[in-house]
Parts: C-alpha cells; sequence; structure tokens
C-alpha cells in the first residue's frame, strides 16, 4: 500500500453566499479504501464528494490525489469518477455501448473498447447482457451497469453519490453485498456519500460522519457504532439511549452526559434477583427478529431496550408489565464529562 494517501483534502472549506457548507474539513482516505461519508441532509458530505470530483471549487483550501494538487484541475483531468443515484444511463444506447462510451470519448478504437466493456461487465455479472437496452433491466442491474460503464476507464478512484438510493430495502442489501464484492476485486479506492447508517456500517473500512459541514468523528464502522464521541453521532448511527447530567447522576451516580445502545440493556421480571432499576413497559414494537421495548423507570427516565427473538427470549413482554432494566457498566459510553470545579 502506497504511503501516499489517495485523497488529501487540507482545510476544504466551500461557501454558498453566507452559507458555510463545509468547514475546514483535513482528511486523509487511503489507497483501495472503502471510505463512507454518512450524514444527514445538509451535512456537507455531497459537497465534499463534488469538490473532489472537480464539479465545485473550494472556496479555500486543497484536494489532493495520489500525491498531486487538483484544487483547481478539471474534472475531466481527474484520475477518478463518478457514479451517481439516478445511473444516467443513455437509453438509446445498449448496455454495452453505455459502459464502452468513456473510452470512446478518449479515441480507444472499436475492437479495445468492446472487449475491455465485456471484461467490465464480466466483473459485475452482467457479460451475457451486452446487446440489451437499459430499459429491459432491473434496477439492481442498471446499479451495476452503471458501476462497470464507471470502472471501465480505470479510474484509481470511484465516487459514488447515494448509488443504492433509488432501490427498494431488499434490492439495496442484496446490492450492499455486491457492490463490496466488486470493489474488493477491482482494488481501487470506493468514497460513497449516503445517510443510510446501515449502508455505511455493512460496507465501509472507515467511515466519516459529518454535521454541519464537519467531520464529528472519523474511525471504523466498530469505533463509530460503540464508542460515539458526541450526542450527535450517538443519536445518528444507531440507536441510543441519552442520559443527561440529571439522568446520569439518577442511574449511574455520576454526572456528565453518557449513552448506551438498546441491545446492551436486559430486562428481566420484577422478582428475579438481579441488579437492576425497576420501571414500567410502555410500548412494545415486534419487528420480525427482534422486539422494541420502550420502558418508563420508576425514577422518571424512559429507556429503549433492543431484545432479539431467539430462543433465549423466554417470554413476550407486555405493556404494562412491572419489570426490572439492567446494564454493564462497560457499555456506557461517556459523551461528555462534567466541566472541572472552579477553584476560587
Amino acid at each position: 500500500m502506497s504511503a501516499v494517501p489517495a485523497i488529501r483534502l487540507s482545510g476544504l472549506t466551500k461557501e454558498f453566499g453566507g452559507v458555510t457548507a463545509v468547514n475546514g474539513v483535513d482528511l486523509d482516505i487511503v489507497e483501495g479504501e472503502f471510505f463512507s461519508m454518512l450524514g444527514p441532509s445538509g451535512s456537507g458530505k455531497t459537497t465534499v464528494l463534488r469538490l473532489i470530483a472537480g464539479f465545485e471549487q473550494p472556496t479555500r483550501g486543497s484536494v489532493e490525489l495520489f500525491g498531486r494538487d487538483v484544487t483547481h484541475a478539471a474534472p475531466f483531468d481527474r484520475d477518478v469518477n463518478t457514479v451517481f443515484q439516478d445511473y444516467a444511463l443513455f437509453p438509446h444506447m445498449s448496455v454495452g455501448e453505455n459502459v464502452a462510451y468513456g473510452l470512446r470519448v478518449r479515441g480507444i478504437g472499436r475492437r479495445e473498447r468492446t472487449e475491455r466493456a465485456r471484461e467490465a461487465l464480466d466483473k459485475v455479472r452482467l457479460g451475457s447482457f451486452a446487446d440489451r437496452k437499459p430499459s429491459q433491466l432491473s434496477g439492481g442491474q442498471r446499479q451495476r451497469v452503471a458501476l462497470a460503464r464507471a470502472t471501465v476507464v480505470q479510474p484509481k478512484a470511484l465516487l459514488l453519490d447515494e448509488p443504492l438510493g433509488a432501490l427498494d430495502l431488499k434490492l439495496r442489501e442484496q446490492m450492499q453485498v455486491e457492490l463490496k464484492e466488486i470493489q474488493r476485486d477491482l482494488g481501487i479506492t470506493f468514497i460513497f456519500v449516503t445517510h443510510d447508517q446501515d449502508e455505511a456500517l455493512t460496507l465501509s473500512d472507515r467511515i466519516a460522519v459529518f454535521n454541519e459541514g464537519r467531520i464529528e468523528q472519523l474511525g471504523t464502522p466498530s469505533e463509530i457504532y460503540d464508542a460515539p464521541v458526541s450526542r450527535f453521532v450517538a443519536s445518528f448511527v444507531g440507536t441510543s439511549n441519552l442520559l443527561d447530567d440529571a439522568a446520569s447522576q439518577t442511574l449511574l451516580g455520576r454526572p456528565g452526559v453518557h449513552s448506551i445502545r438498546p441491545e446492551k440493556l436486559a430486562v428481566s421480571a420484577p422478582d428475579v434477583a438481579v441488579p437492576g432499576v425497576a420501571g414500567t413497559v410502555a410500548e412494545v414494537i415486534y419487528s420480525g427478529n427482534s422486539t422494541r421495548l420502550i420502558i418508563d423507570l420508576d425514577s422518571g427516565q424512559r429507556l429503549t431496550v433492543l431484545e432479539q427473538n431467539d430462543r433465549s427470549r423466554l417470554a413476550d413482554d407486555a405493556r404494562g408489565d412491572r419489570v426490572h432494566v439492567a446494564w454493564n457498566d462497560s457499555d456506557v459510553v461517556t459523551l461528555s464529562a462534567p466541566p472541572a470545579a472552579s477553584i476560587a
């Protein structure tokens, strides 16, 4: 692996009038990495992708691709390609012609571009679909054609702007697996923009969580999920029980702001001799493989508990049931410490 990052962003800032869409982002993306930029609408992630691609020019800062400063280079002068959510396939062209189009623009001869297009389609398991029109394909197949078209020109990095957003849930889950396999087979850097936390956690080697134009947290999926650094990350990535200072002092016996994931909580009957806090089941939400319990504690707090519907779940909980809720202290994440005491 090269010591030079595939992509380096330094102090990257983009302002639109009086609005700062990207605010001083510093980031290195490793060659061959599947890197996701995750955040809600308006968090700056798509603008960063457009700055990398050259579709926007930064107000301040720089963009380097494989050690080369491309801050002011045109999109066609950057060794990257982009896959968009709407696929942007030419409806009048066959699948093979769509994939070969970028090679044609580059002046590659007919025989070579046909061969390379076939190879690219083979990599996405659509080699036998070259003569079909895009209208004859499913949504997932069109997405794979878009991937083949983007990779046939052999870019060093592929930028993906919410490419699975238009697919239904089942197809999106299938494409997540296929996308990771394609990235592994190609061995090139993927930069994936999404607002879907499950996609980011499933696909990524690392994730940057964006909020208000800045990177709120950068880390592996397990680091982002198990050790969020702020209220925003804890609540945006997955579901968390957020305990403010008062709740922390009541339930944990210490000040500060804390978080604990619903699946880390355990529920038992009140007559079972285990440590815990007492409460009443306010709502039961069945989701097939799991059940979500909303529990109102006697101390005034409300907690969400997630239980897997497996053989270890001995009984169904019902609204109004009295329960005990317990947790391991090691599963509690500190989001902010109490302020230091002032010295008089």
